[in-house]
């Protein structure tokens, strides 16, 4: 009888969930028109199967965990089911649903990549050819409130009523704004869920420094009196989105500030008990 770990059980599972969707939800848009037209769609299909891949092919030379195996299989799933299933339709015409869609992105499929830690399995395929992109990513992780502001200024950048309508009208856009959130979302997660005791104070920084702007930014949307995006849309779901922005997504940031400050008092006593023990 063969024995399959546990890795390769989730992302079995996975895969075969994809496969049981229907088309439709599946790949939303994908064959709705001509190739040329859905080029974008296509290349980020491409592009999180490769990155899906290389995972699985990655844990065979670096092994891992099993929870971080499902935090990753769980994330790309919902990186799937995001881009296209029926949310990013839903999103075309409804502000709320366009902003669950993003918060989706930035703090449910985020986090879960920096918890799984999938850098380790992605390096042990790619080897030297893609060494300088992990170097500046490991880099850049040493500077929580730098990624913040980063993810921050994308994060209104794109919602600026020109962007934000250009994005729904252009495909390319719609996949570039989609990736800008994803990465440095995912920069902003790995940088504060993963600093280590003497970048704690930076990492809490950063959370502040990030709830408070998207709380503003919530805010704004919220007690609007005028559609941000044009009149044809409800100013009702427009406030709807600011609130899920601002509540939910505060909630989110609260939570990893609190499993932050709890994983560095657990240091703090391991050491004192360690030292206790001398």
């Amino acid at each position: 009888m063969i024995d399959i770990s546990p890795t390769k059980r989730a992302a079995t599972v996975g895969f075969a969930g994809l496969l049981a969707l229907p088309t439709p939800a599946l790949a939303h848009g994908l064959f709705d028109a001509h190739f040329s037209e859905r080029a974008p769609l296509f290349l980020t299909a491409l592009l999180i199967a490769a990155a899906w891949l290389l995972y699985i092919l990655g844990t065979r030379k670096v092994p891992t965990r099993r929870g971080e195996a499902l935090w990753f299989h769980g994330a790309m799933l919902l990186v799937v089911l995001t881009v296209f299933g029926p949310i990013d339709e839903w999103a075309e015409t409804s502000t709320s649903w366009h902003m669950t869609q993003h918060m989706l992105f930035m703090l449910v499929i985020a986090p879960m990549w920096a918890l799984a830690r999938p850098l380790p399995q992605w390096r042990g395929v790619t080897g030297a050819f893609a060494q300088p992109v992990w170097t500046a990513i490991l880099r850049a992780g040493r500077y929580p409130t730098l990624l913040a502001l980063l993810h921050g200024a994308v994060i209104w950048i794109w919602h600026t009523p020109k962007l934000y309508l250009l994005a729904l009208d252009n495909l390319w856009w719609h996949a570039v704004e989609h990736a800008c959130f994803l990465f440095t979302a995912w920069l902003f997660w790995w940088s504060v869920l993963r600093a280590n005791p003497k970048q704690v104070p930076q990492a809490l920084m950063a959370i502040l420094i990030t709830l408070m702007h998207t709380g503003l930014l919530g805010a704004l949307l919220t007690f609007g009196t005028q559609s941000f995006y044009g009149a044809e849309r409800d100013i009702q779901d427009q406030q709807l989105a600011g609130l899920i922005m601002w509540v939910p997504g505060g909630l989110v940031y609260l939570i990893g500030a609190g499993w932050i400050t709890w994983r560095w008092l657990k240091r703090m006593w391991r050491r004192q008990q360690a030292r206790a023990m001398t």
